[in-house]
């Protein structure tokens, strides 16, 4: 009886709305369509951010209106070319209370943006576009309610070759979304923007630290342990407070890296990570592990100059290249992306505060950094162990050697695949062989004596494994070209697409784990499987895939219906349970 009786009170509202308000101005609503790209390619999908703007004290519907009687706000897209709108990411409403119902009205109130993808034909003419962006909706404001009504924008766009680059725009206002479209991730994404826009500047700091500590739990930070290990193991002087300074130098050092990355990464829409892209800043870094690991081998030792020595009351080596070495090492956590990363690089863009920028990526590499610092301790305490003597400098050795490893592992990116094939595994055959038959150092301690070979052998093993050709298994990939991409989308495929570089440890855990799966193998002979290399440029090409697909970091991975809509957007190791509930959720 209540919801007849209130359907009957607007009924009469609305019939009063057209005689008594007949003269009054009804343009309530206006409306701004804005791309985030001057063209595009057939086939392609551009963002669009309509901004609305309601007058003061009228309001209208948001587009999940509390009660089915109330006319919801609506996106469409009118035009005669078949071009298409998905993913629209409606503001989060108002909630108001309104005298003819019980409960609150879902509204929008002043000024909202209204995010989505527009989707442009592969039959579409080269040439300008033009198509209308419409929004229906209702006005209401305290007392009555408008008719429903509608207000729109023509959009313009120029559609262009393959071979012509992408002009971005709006880049600020539409760094405000992320690109996850998976509802996990964009649920994850959605909470840390909300939390970190809610909280204070202590509580926002308090945040990324957890997060950081958080990406000590993903596989791209894992080098950083046998590296930390081997360096810290032949550094320390055996004092803990003097190991604790040492840590807390090489975190701050990573912190720094991270932070300038991290800064520059989301101001500028770079690929997360894509400093590793580059062949010289590999190279550096190799230079740098290998020059690290000639202090294991005695040929040097870091040490502060004589004069800051006696103002520091005796202080010892090792604090530049603790610094040094963690300033080295931002750059190998940097590529770790995620829903929280995103989330984060997501904030500080829309804020545009690069001081804000600064401290929230650099509190999150102190999160991340901060085992680390035990794990300093711990290995330099090593040294510390019984007995001391000429073991300690095959202890020494050994991190040498496993950093002159880590050397070679980022070198790979840039040496052809037969030489970054054999490379690796045959180093760890020739330093064992060193170990064991050339390196005399602490043989006299039979402990250390037995833990030597019993290293050296599994080692050996390891690297013969490497070596054994095997069969691999994975999907049946073919590599990404524009021609392959629209003809799936012509021929309403679903498709895979894998966004992966080879510095990207979590890619190669996809490869080895997931996409090696045999039921993920026959569940994708459904689709087009296609990968992306984003190793070894920076090139016009590699931008413009970029830009066209929004990719942040690797791995990505898109599913993409046999519409031609993206429906999930994975950043990040995933199982093969994960992955292929995800592969069967798409037509």
């Amino acid at each position: 009886m209540r919801r007849i009786f209130t359907i009957i009170i607007l009924t009469v509202l609305y019939t009063s709305t057209l005689f008594a308000q007949f003269g009054i101005d009804q343009n309530l609503v206006s409306l701004d369509a804005i791309l985030s790209q001057a063209n595009t390619y057939k086939g392609s999908t551009v963002k669009i951010a309509v901004k609305i703007k309601i007058n003061e004290t009228w309001h209208i519907n948001s587009h999940t209106p509390n009660d089915e009687f109330l006319i919801p706000s609506e996106l469409v897209i009118l035009s005669d070319k078949n071009i298409s709108i998905s993913n629209i990411k409606y503001p989060t409403p108002e909630e108001i209370k309104m005298e003819f119902s019980d409960k609150p009205v879902s509204v929008y109130e002043g000024e909202v943006i209204i995010f989505a993808d527009v989707k442009f034909p592969i039959e579409v003419d080269e040439g300008q576009l033009n198509f209308e962006v419409i929004l229906n909706y209702q006005a209401c404001n305290n007392q009555s309610c408008m008719p429903p009504n509608s207000v729109s924008a023509i959009s313009t766009i120029d559609i262009v070759n393959n071979n012509t680059a992408i002009i971005s725009l709006n880049e600020k206002l539409f760094s405000q979304i992320t690109t996850a479209n998976s509802e996990s991730q964009k649920d994850s994404n959605d909470s840390v923007a909300s939390a970190l826009e809610s909280s204070g500047l202590f509580f926002g700091i308090l945040i990324v630290f957890l997060g950081g500590l958080a990406l000590n739990l993903t596989p791209c930070v894992y080098p950083l342990i046998p590296i930390t290990i081997g360096y810290f193991g032949g550094q320390s002087e055996g004092r803990t407070g003097r190991l604790f300074v040492l840590g807390v130098v090489y975190v701050l050092g990573m912190a720094l890296t991270y932070s300038v990355i991290g800064v520059v990464t989301s101001l500028s829409g770079a690929v997360f990570g894509a400093l590793l892209q580059n062949p010289i800043v590999i190279i550096a870094i190799a230079v740098i592990l290998a020059g690290l690991s000639l202090s294991m081998f005695g040929v040097y030792e870091f040490k502060l100059p004589d004069s800051l020595v006696a103002k520091a009351g005796g202080a010892k080596t090792g604090y530049f290249g603790s610094f040094f070495m963690g300033l080295t090492l931002g750059i190998v956590a940097a590529p770790c992306i995620g829903p929280f990363v995103l989330g984060l690089l997501t904030v500080v863009a829309a804020k545009g505060d690069v001081l804000y920028g600064f401290l929230m990526f650099f509190f999150l590499a102190v999160g991340l950094g901060t085992p680390y610092l035990v794990l300093a301790m711990f290995s330099g305490k090593i040294k510390n162990l019984p007995r001391a003597g000429f073991w300690m400098e095959g202890v020494k050795h050994i991190f040498g050697f496993l950093l002159l490893g880590m050397a070679l592992y980022f070198l790979g990116p840039i040496l052809p695949a037969s030489i970054n094939y054999f490379i690796l595994p045959v180093f760890a055959i020739l330093a064992a062989a060193f170990l064991l038959f050339f390196d005399k150092m602490g043989n006299d301690v039979k402990g250390f004596k037995i833990f030597k070979f019993i290293f050296s052998f599994l080692i050996i093993g390891a690297a013969v494994y490497a070596l054994y050709p095997t069969e691999k298994k994975s999907l049946d990939w073919v590599y990404y070209s524009d021609s392959v991409y629209e003809t799936a989308l012509q021929e309403n495929k679903k498709i895979i697409i894998d966004f992966y570089a080879d510095w990207c440890i979590p890619c190669k855990e996809l490869d080895a784990l997931t996409f090696s799966d045999d039921i993920v193998i026959m569940e994708s002979k459904d689709f087009v499987t296609i990968k992306v290399d984003m190793t070894k440029t920076m090139s016009d090409e590699t931008d413009r895939i970029r830009n066209k697909f929004n990719i942040v970091g690797m791995p990505t991975v898109l599913l993409i219906d046999s519409k031609g809509e993206e429906i999930e957007r994975i950043t990040g190791f995933v199982d093969a349970e994960v992955f292929l509930r995800l592969m069967r959720k798409i037509q």
